[in-house]
């Protein structure tokens, strides 16, 4: 009994189709498999679908299919599934809220891609942190697609152009911002005048999209080779807390992207616990509301996350006088928590300001806890098994078990210093999967009470 694939097209009758495959099985099995349990088939069957916790993406997978099986098998909700497995070439854009998998379908997208095309032009994934960047790499190496499916973050890619294709890089004496600014330039410039090829790569795919400069994403969209087409921009505008792209609002058609009929909304936030996703949205406010409605496909919504419905304890939110005992109880609480058997590695401490990493760190080494401080670029290591100290701007893009958040903003007068810090603050509450812990001295009137 066959039914061959060009039987099995759009056109072809569902319920004839239904009840060929109905009469492939003669016996039928007694019962109904329930949610969970159809869950772990495709657990087992679709390796691909599997909704990896940060540790376990640098597991190979020959090792991970030794191991034995998870009692709780996380995968890809049918949407997600269905998402990465349709999308077809062209343009497309994907618009999630936090924690709704849009790093997971970029990484199943650029593995198809990858395995899907013959040896040619490489596929590149660009981010705008460093740290997210080293996550991703990770990933693709951990699947053996390290030389198909290149990974950087925006600068070093700008970086690796200027040399690769002889152009010359920014005076070594510029501040660090202008440096940067003005080698994204340098590259702009020598596409324009074609010193530097457009349409290197198979395909582009973008992760936190909201991160990127209008000039950027268009910039970008070039390197897309034309008889492919194929870019992919993740985007949570919620997510934005850099000002250069808050003061600036965009169409992404004025950017040569090609959304009409091509963008996907994902709502369900998956990585956060019911009472985690509260307490952030508690700090975002009034600022996950809809705007930019009348720009309808081409425009970039705010999304309300919805909750997937995992539960958690509620998070722990202390007052406390300074920044130095702050730093202290953070320690104590997370050493407890690696007594109760959570890993060192499952942790991160997101800190305001370096001030902050650095009454962290001292806190730390008092009590020899093992931890790293992400102070540059080259320092997150995610293999470590270690307590990850950063800032909340650095954290973008990662997850984490167990978080603690201190050193916050305070209070400010002016209401778009407020909005900014509000959503900052939303970006670091989301990096948690279970446990989120927020230490704030009696000044800071954005966290929760």
């Amino acid at each position: 009994r066959v039914i061959c694939a060009d039987e099995m097209t759009e056109s072809a009758d569902a319920e004839e189709l239904q009840s060929r495959l109905w009469g492939m099985f003669p016996t039928l099995m007694r019962g109904v498999l329930s949610l969970p349990q159809i869950d772990r088939v495709r657990w087992i069957l679709f390796p691909e679908v599997r909704v990896q916790t940060q540790s376990s993406l640098f597991t190979s997978d020959e090792k991970a299919d030794a191991d034995a099986l998870p009692d709780i098998m996380q995968v890809m909700d049918l949407q997600q599934e269905q998402l990465a497995r349709s999308l077809g070439d062209g343009h497309r854009v994907i618009h999630g809220v936090a924690g709704s998998g849009k790093t997971m379908i970029l990484g199943y997208r650029a593995e198809y891609l990858a395995k899907a095309a013959n040896d040619g032009k490489p596929i590149l994934v660009l981010c705008y942190n460093e740290p997210l960047a080293v996550k991703l790499a990770s990933m693709m190496e951990a699947k053996g697609l390290s030389e198909r499916v290149h990974v950087r973050n925006f600068h070093k890619w700008c970086r690796q152009q200027l040399v690769a294709f002889g152009q010359e890089l920014p005076p070594n004496k510029m501040a660090v911002g202008a440096k940067m600014d003005d080698m994204v330039d340098r590259v702009i410039r020598a596409v324009d005048r074609k010193h530097i090829p457009s349409g290197q790569y198979l395909a582009v795919l973008i992760d936190e999209g909201h991160d990127f400069r209008p000039e950027w994403l268009k910039l970008v969209t070039q390197m897309v080779d034309p008889s492919t087409n194929s870019l992919l921009l993740l985007y949570d505008d919620a997510q934005s807390i850099y000002e250069r792209q808050r003061s600036k609002q965009f169409s992404f058609k004025s950017v040569g992207i090609q959304a009409q009929g091509r963008t996907t909304v994902l709502k369900i936030n998956y990585r956060n616990t019911r009472q985690i996703l509260q307490t952030a949205s508690q700090i975002a406010g009034g600022l996950l509301t809809a705007e930019n409605s009348e720009q309808g496909e081409d425009g970039i919504p705010l999304l309300l996350p919805v909750s997937c419905g995992r539960e958690g304890p509620e998070p722990m939110v202390i007052n406390l006088p300074t920044l130095h005992e702050e730093a202290a109880k953070v320690a104590e609480l997370l050493s407890a928590a690696h007594q109760e058997g959570h890993p060192w590695g499952d942790m991160a401490v997101l800190c305001r300001h370096h001030d902050g990493m650095e009454a962290c760190a001292r806190a730390m080494a008092r009590r020899r806890l093992p931890h790293q401080v992400r102070h540059r670029s080259g320092d997150f290591r995610p293999l470590e098994d270690s307590i990850k100290v950063m800032t909340m701007h650095v954290s973008k893009g990662l997850e984490f078990p167990i978080v603690a958040v201190m050193g916050l903003g305070g209070s400010s007068a002016k209401q778009d210093e407020v909005e900014a810090e509000a959503r900052l603050l939303y970006v670091a509450a989301t990096r948690a999967r279970q446990r989120l812990l927020i230490a704030k001295t009696m000044t800071d009137s954005l966290a929760p009470a």
